[in-house]
């Protein structure tokens, strides 16, 4: 980053970390200080390549490579007009390559490969399909408001437990200092001996602890979804796409061996497979190790090597 820098001024971030570097569709920068001298008119020319610009279309770089900028600009302008879903296609092949012609058209003009017949596909395109662009259009907008509307409740759902957390906290921080006073006040006043008194303390205090103990971990009932989602709310975002296909059924593997064939696990004992095996430990059964099944395993993959003669 500090080699970035402005190639009309040569101002860098080294020399200056607070330079900030904007950008246009061309892909190429300028500092903010030379915007606002070279295009005080409202447009101009860029100073490297000579492409008509226009001041209110410069935006800060935010990006190290200015090309990545720009291909983020030409791909927000081409999805909005290629806004098609794949509910809009018959087969899912079609969608794939309605896909890669999106992102060849970025490429071009990321690239500035065959820029005029790109532009002349993408305009046809804009008149061929005008409906349904506008229809998507308008249904992206009425998603994004309930996205928003979501994530505003989401919100402010968190801001109420942070403000019930605290004010929780803050309870409990009066509960132990009012317990510290009144054992005070006890010695103070109180002809029991002290040693009885700090016992009784030591008890209320553990008791109090345990109950706030108890507090924490009581998970309150939520009617929320991580997303903001009521949990009998239904949001229409997108189609679930359906999936017709036949359901899996288990077939026990069946491994076929020419030598002998290997004892039933329940046989290994009795059998003496088990006598030179070491038990297993309490930390070993935890993760599910038993002696029979890892000599089971040892005996299967000796007699499977061996042949009938």
């Amino acid at each position: 980053m500090d080699d970035q820098g402005c190639p009309r001024c040569k101002t860098t971030k080294y020399r200056n970390p607070a330079l900030k570097l904007m950008v246009n569709v061309c892909g190429h920068t300028l500092c903010e200080n030379c915007v606002e001298m070279l295009f005080v008119r409202g447009s101009g020319n860029c100073v490297q390549c000579d492409t008509p610009l226009r001041k209110n279309n410069f935006r800060v770089q935010l990006f190290e490579d200015p090309s990545v900028d720009k291909e983020v600009e030409i791909r927000k302008k081409v999805l909005k007009i290629y806004n098609k879903r794949d509910v809009d296609f018959s087969s899912l092949r079609e969608y794939n390559d309605y896909l890669e012609r999106v992102e060849e058209i970025v490429f071009n003009l990321t690239n500035n490969v065959d820029v005029e017949n790109t532009k002349l596909r993408m305009d046809q395109y804009q008149r061929d399909n005008r409906d349904i662009i506008h229809k998507n259009k308008a249904k992206l907008t009425r998603e994004q408001e309930e996205l928003e509307e979501l994530l505003l409740l989401e919100q402010q759902g968190s801001e109420q437990r942070r403000l019930e957390v605290l004010q929780e906290e803050q309870r409990q921080l009066q509960t132990k200092r009012k317990n510290k006073q009144d054992l005070l006040d006890e010695l103070e006043h109180s002809r029991v001996p002290a040693g009885i008194l700090l016992a009784q303390h030591k008890v209320r205090a553990a008791k109090l602890e345990t109950r706030i103990e108890q507090q924490k971990q009581v998970v309150k009932p939520t009617n929320l979804f991580s997303t903001g989602i009521h949990m009998r709310q239904t949001v229409s975002l997108q189609p679930v796409p359906k999936i017709e296909e036949v359901l899996y059924q288990y077939r026990p593997l069946q491994v076929e061996t020419y030598g002998p064939p290997a004892p039933e696990l329940e046989q290994l004992s009795r059998l003496g497979y088990l006598n030179h095996v070491r038990a297993a430990l309490p930390q070993d059964t935890a993760g599910g190790y038993t002696p029979a099944l890892a000599c089971l395993r040892a005996v299967e993959d000796a007699l499977s090597g061996l042949f009938f003669v």
